[in-house]
């Protein structure tokens, strides 16, 4: 069986939590590439919009007459050939996003959280407290538990609002809730911290 360390905030070392069977295995890359490149199609705007040539301004009117000018024959302004007229086939506003199984989308996390502990960067702390509401007391847990550089997730669903106004002015630090998080959340962080019952019920999540 597969086991987490899980460590105090003063970065010692209190117990260990067990893990499923395949983060004892190689990471499947495949689910994981399907999964982010949904959630960056969803959130694409696709509101990029070109006029054609019913859309642009000016009239019928022939730009000029049809023969004698040496040039070629012409029966529009708002013609794509002319200036100012027209785009063809050009972009207009449409929606990107598509969604997968749930199961793919689990599997996803599953495997993005197996590739944060394959390289040691999935965190795990019995119970995240601190003394005040400063910034500056976190930032020591922080530094304690070896977090000092880098993006971090944080998953503190069981944290009270101490916690939350104490790192809630660190730039590097998001937070977000167990049953939030994804697969691009893990991804887009170097670091996953999470307390001992929040990953108690990402694992629960995972089954």
């Amino acid at each position: 069986m597969t086991k987490l360390t899980v460590y105090n905030i003063k970065g010692q070392e209190s117990g260990t939590i067990d893990l499923p069977e395949s983060f004892g295995k190689d990471v499947n890359k495949a689910v994981i590439h399907q999964a982010v490149v949904m959630y960056q199609a969803n959130q694409r705007q696709g509101n990029a919009d070109t006029k054609i040539r019913s859309e642009v301004s000016g009239g019928n009117k022939k730009p000029f007459r049809q023969k004698g000018t040496g040039r070629a024959r012409q029966g529009s302004s708002r013609s794509p050939l002319m200036r100012h007229g027209g785009v063809v086939f050009g972009p207009h506003p449409r929606d990107f996003s598509y969604t997968l199984p749930q199961k793919v989308r689990t599997a996803a996390l599953r495997e993005s959280l197996h590739e944060k502990f394959k390289t040691n960067a999935l965190v795990c702390v019995d119970k995240m407290t601190v003394a005040t509401s400063k910034t500056k007391d976190f930032l020591a847990i922080l530094g304690n538990l070896k977090l000092s550089t880098g993006k971090v997730l944080a998953l503190f669903d069981d944290c009270g609002d101490d916690v939350a106004r104490s790192s809630r002015n660190v730039a590097r630090l998001k937070t977000v809730r167990v049953s939030d998080v994804n697969a691009l959340d893990v991804l887009k962080n170097n670091k996953v911290l999470a307390t001992k019952s929040a990953m108690e019920k990402l694992l629960k999540r995972l089954q």
